[in-house]
């Protein structure tokens, strides 16, 4: 119970009355129940909102009868396991900080904000461990930020009353949100406790970045407002790509209170263009995932010419050129009045949000497949890797996102499993994240990773993101990577500029496997492919293995495979072959008896193409054989 609470160091002379009395004098609304004990008395009050101002307004701030008085959640100690609320929280504070301080403490697993009317901020937030919310209890508590002290305390965790059964139905958690029950609030986060589908998808908007500060207002005043009667969870990203001319914003709500926040922040921008005499129209700019762009613009552009014919408005779509794999997002701008800009922004979400819910329900479906994936996908398609990539600490909260939005939509995004490990101990300058998935997924998820860390200013804009990388090979294919006398590792970093170590003194583990740590920027980085899993590396990944590691290492691939081997010598024979014939004959003795006389010299000389090529394939296939050992 969220509004039940326990005020406790009372001296033995208080009465009810004094109580009450002190709940009026501080505009507190007189509590109906009051049970007094020996020392401490229960409270009931209205709702949360109240407790919580009862809280920061009574405990430790005010004497009575002599004895300073502690007021906190009245919660049964068997009910005090995994969850807390933090209050106290500076109203300016980037979700993102908050984010890194929590996951110091331990794996978190959800992070719920709870719309009170102070100016402060409080979440509730679910540890993984009953352990970890013990340690965060004690760092926490107490703890200063921006001068403002937090105010820590257990609230109930009813999955601690009993057995353990909610939570062994939980899918494998990720490091937030990531089971089927995160969608649910632990606190008052909106109109109702359980939160709908449709907030998965936020609506990201793009807006000049000369009217973010009147979006956000004086003191964050206005961003407040709008959060306050949407019902929304509204992030303003002014401190990405510094210098833009466009920041982000990302809303998190019902469908309904996505469109409610939308149109205020659009009533805003044209009010501030109006002040500021800009004559230009104001767009609606919508940033969505490349992935759900095809469905939005339907058959023959069937879908975006009725929601543009229905709203009365002109929408364009970015080109696909200007995507990245640091940033595969699309911008769908929406010309147009306020209402018609509106009207189109309901139907676009709502498509987006259809096409974001049926890839959900594949991936859950692919999900209750049997391991090593469908009956019908062959072996390459159910190769898993594992890498183990480490960024800076503080670097933490900005992958994570708020409420953990930002890791769920990477990993969705790439098709991996993203998870970060717990510190060792609060002063590590880095993070361990856990990667698993087959290469393409690996590849996408640790791009996204390297460019968020640039984006988020964690380098300076002249330096490269170098990051170190971990990965496990067979204890018996190390000497291979390292090579006599170093001479294989040390062709890999001079061909691709990374940092590649094997270090000797090792134990394998249980699997009879040893750590290769990789240092350098990204590309450089998918070197470790070569090393961890050669077997599934497609055309599509020696593609891109060129242009990572340039024609050398690509050209060394191909050499010490099979194919490579007997094109490369069937390309010395015929060459071989046509020089004797040119030697003996001459160019046009070549051409006259090859194109007119093939019957006799021609026919020898396809003859003798022949037997080169089946030589050199047999001779490629031992060589290969012999190189692989």
């Amino acid at each position: 119970i969220m509004n039940k609470l326990y005020v406790g160091n009372l001296s033995p002379s208080v009465t009810v009355e004094d109580l009450k009395q002190l709940f009026g004098e501080r505009k507190l609304p007189v509590a109906e129940e009051v049970l007094l004990k020996s020392g401490y008395a229960f409270v009931d009050f209205p709702d949360q909102n109240w407790a919580i101002k009862a809280i920061e307004t009574l405990s430790g701030k005010v004497e009575l009868h002599g004895k300073v008085i502690e007021v906190d959640y009245s919660v049964p100690k068997k009910l005090r396991s995994r969850k807390l609320q933090i209050r106290n929280i500076p109203p300016d504070l980037q979700w993102e900080v908050l984010d890194g301080l929590l996951v110091q403490y331990g794996t978190v697993e959800n992070v719920e904000q709870v719309n009170t009317d102070t100016d402060t901020a409080v979440v509730n937030v679910t540890y993984s461990t009953k352990e970890e919310a013990k340690v965060a209890v004690e760092k926490l508590a107490g703890h200063r930020c921006d001068d403002y002290a937090f105010g820590v305390s257990y609230i109930s965790d009813m999955d601690a009353a009993g057995p353990q059964t909610a939570r062994s139905k939980r899918g494998p958690r990720g490091s937030r949100g990531q089971d089927t029950e995160a969608g649910h609030s632990t606190g008052l986060a909106g109109p109702s406790a359980s939160r709908s589908k449709t907030m998965d998808l936020p609506l990201r908007m793009l807006v000049p970045t000369q009217f973010v500060g009147a979006i956000i207002g004086k003191e964050g005043l206005t961003i407040k407002n709008v959060t306050k009667l949407t019902q929304s969870k509204v992030d303003v990203h002014r401190k990405e790509n510094a210098g833009a001319a466009e920041k982000s914003i990302s809303i998190h709500s019902t469908s309904e209170g996505c469109s409610a926040a939308c149109r205020m922040i659009l009533d805003i921008m044209q009010k501030e263009a109006s002040d500021t005499k800009v004559t230009e129209e104001i767009p609606l700019k919508i940033l969505a995932h490349n992935n759900l762009i095809g469905r939005l613009i339907g058959k023959e552009g069937r879908n975006l010419k009725r929601i543009e014919e229905e709203s009365g408005t002109k929408i364009t779509i970015s080109s696909l050129q200007d995507l990245t794999i640091y940033n595969p997002e699309r911008t769908i701008t929406v010309q147009g009045g306020l209402d018609a800009c509106c009207k189109a922004e309901v139907e676009i979400m709502r498509k987006l949000r259809e096409a974001y819910e049926n890839d959900l329900a594949t991936i859950n479906v692919k999900s209750l497949l049997p391991p090593g994936g469908a009956l019908w996908c062959n072996a390459s398609c159910s190769s898993q890797s594992v890498v183990y990539l480490f960024i800076p600490t503080q670097a933490v909260g900005a992958l994570i996102g708020k409420k953990g939005q930002h890791i769920k939509q990477l990993a969705q995004f790439s098709g991996a499993s993203i998870k970060i490990a717990t510190a060792e101990s609060p002063d590590v300058t880095e993070r361990m994240v856990i990667i698993t998935g087959p290469p393409e997924a690996q590849f996408k998820a640790q791009g996204r990773i390297f460019g968020k860390l640039k984006e988020e200013n964690f380098f300076s804009a002249k330096e490269e993101v170098k990051l170190e990388t971990h990965i496990k090979v067979p204890s018996s294919a190390a000497g291979r990577v390292i090579g006599k006398g170093g001479k294989t590792v040390n062709e890999l970093q001079n061909l691709t500029s990374a940092e590649v170590i094997v270090p000797r003194d090792q134990s394998p583990d249980e699997n009879d496997e040893v750590f290769v740590k990789i240092t350098g920027h990204f590309f450089a980085s998918q070197v470790s492919w070569m090393l961890a899993a050669p077997h599934c590396m497609n055309s599509r990944y020696r593609g891109l293995l060129r242009y990572v590691t340039g024609i050398g290492v690509s050209a060394t691939l191909c050499y010490v495979t099979g194919i490579g081997v007997s094109v490369m010598l069937c390309y010395v024979m015929l060459c071989y072959v046509m020089l004797c014939y040119v030697m003996l004959w001459g160019w046009g003795s070549l051409v006259h008896y090859v194109v007119l006389n093939y019957r006799d010299r021609g026919l020898i000389l396809c003859y003798v193409m022949g037997m080169g090529f089946l030589l050199c394939y047999v001779m490629g296939i031992g060589i290969s054989v012999m190189l692989r050992g």
